[in-house]
Formats: C-alpha cells, structure tokens, sequence
C-alpha cells in the first residue's frame, strides 16, 4: 500500500483526475513549480536555516537572515517557472519574501521559543496493523516551556487569510498532533499554529483527543475512497489556472489525449 500525505489526499479532493493523473498514471509535468510555490519554498528554507542556526546557539543577524534569503532565491530559481498573474513580475514576488523575512525576524526574535527541531519527519499509522500510513513533515517543533504543551508551527506565504472554521478543521497540523501524542504521550497538550506570512499574524487551534480519534478515522475512510474509485473525474476551479495538467483535461481540451503518451506530449507543447 502506497504512503499517503496530507498533500496526497487534498489532490483527490481538489480533482480526481489531476489525482489520477499524478498519482496513479505518474505522469511528470516538464514544469511543476510558479513562482508561488518558489517563494514558498525559499522563505521555508530560510526560516529553517534560522532555526537551525539558533539551535546551535548562534542568532543570525536580520541582514544575515536577508542575505540568505537572497542566495537561496537565486540557487533555487529556474528560468521556466510561471508567473501566471500578469499584474505581477518576479521582483514583486522577490520583495514580498524580503518583507516575510523582516516582519517574521522583528515579531519573532530573539527565537527563544524552546524549538526542539525543524522539518521533523513524522509517521502516523491509521489501521492496527500499519498497512496504511500518513507521513509529513513538520515546519518546527516547539516545546513551550511556560504552557507544558508542544506546538505545531507550519508557515503559510498565501495571500489569504482563512476563515476561522478553514483553521479548525484543518487536517494538515491535526494529523501532525496525532503524531506528536503517539511519540510523547497521548495526555500531552497540543497547540496547533500557522504562521501567515504575507499578514505577520499567527493563527492558533486545538483539537480535542475526541475530534482527533474522529479524523484518523474519516482519513482512513477517504483512503478507503481513494482506493475502491474507478472514474476519476475532472473538477473545474479557480485552482485550474495553476493546474500543471490543465492542457490535457477535457474540460479544458475539445480533443483530450487519451493515452499517457499523448498526455504527456500534450503538457510538455503546452510548456513549451
């Protein structure tokens, strides 16, 4: 049985052929990554590295931290990656991660917040027998010395902020939680927080041990799901624009490919 994630499972919910597409036909896009998920990714690393730096006792000063940021956008940038809104160049999305760092490092520092460690692989098992797994990766982990309760941090670059009712039911950080009470105790205290960037604003949520046993068990519904479909259909959404497989979907194609091959000739002369 194939591990499942987070990421894994919202791709089924979001569209079941894109789902198909990715995970069961394992058809490979020439390009999978906007700037979006490029300025995710560098403003990760550098809170990551911040934290590893403050681990060793060594606090980086705020233009160290910028100058990281800096080399990691050129390290990681690759001149095929799309900017889909117009209005927008990639200097502006550079200058948004510089105002991530900044506000992150003058609300935050001097990070003593008692981080136990950063990008933690973890592994849920959701059946007795372990044949069906979760695994994620933690942002950080925080033991906060104060409250006796760990903490879930996971950084957020979106432009939105969600809706109180989007947080708590969250399924992301609650299966994390589950991991964190399996390894230390399941009496432990679990304090649930995203860090959105874009609006310096930290959002906080917990879950009971009741809503907790609820979600194992409808996460191993919708893998029971997953698994018995046989019509993988297309859902049209606002979420197309940035759909790397959008050329080879039938609700955006009058003449669709059929075959892997022709799928994938199709996305890579749409790319090109």
């Amino acid at each position: 049985m194939p591990i499942y994630s987070h990421s894994r499972l919202s791709t089924f919910e979001q569209c079941a052929l894109k789902f198909k597409y990715k995970y069961i036909d394992k058809i490979i896009p020439p390009l999978e990554k906007s700037i979006e998920i490029h300025l995710g990714k560098v403003s990760h690393e550098v809170l990551e590295w911040l934290y590893i730096e403050v681990k060793k006792n060594n606090i980086p000063s705020l233009d160290e931290a910028l100058l990281y940021y800096r080399k990691k956008w050129d390290e990681m940038w690759d001149p095929k990656i799309v900017i889909v809104r117009k209005d927008l160049t990639r200097e502006d999305y550079y200058n948004k991660g510089i105002k991530f760092i900044i506000d992150y490092y003058m609300k935050n520092a001097p990070f003593d917040e008692n981080t136990l460690s950063v990008e933690e692989k973890i592994m849920i098992n959701l059946d007795d027998v372990g044949q069906y797994k979760i695994q994620g990766f933690i942002d950080r982990l925080v033991y906060n010395l104060k409250t006796e309760e760990y903490e879930v941090h996971d950084y957020k670059t979106a432009n939105n902020l969600p809706l109180p009712e989007k947080v708590d039911n969250d399924r992301q950080l609650a299966l994390y939680s589950i991991a964190i009470k399996e390894k230390y105790g399941q009496d432990k205290k679990v304090l649930l927080v995203w860090h959105y960037l874009a609006y310096n604003r930290k959002i906080q949520s917990r879950r009971t041990d009741e809503q907790l046993k609820k979600l194992k068990e409808d996460t191993f519904k919708l893998i029971k799901k997953i698994e018995s479909t046989t019509e993988f259909n297309p859902n049209k959404s606002t979420l197309c624009n940035w759909c790397e497989y959008k050329s080879a979907c039938p609700l955006w194609n009058d003449n669709p490919p059929t075959t892997k091959e022709e799928i994938e000739k199709t996305i890579s002369e749409k790319k090109n």
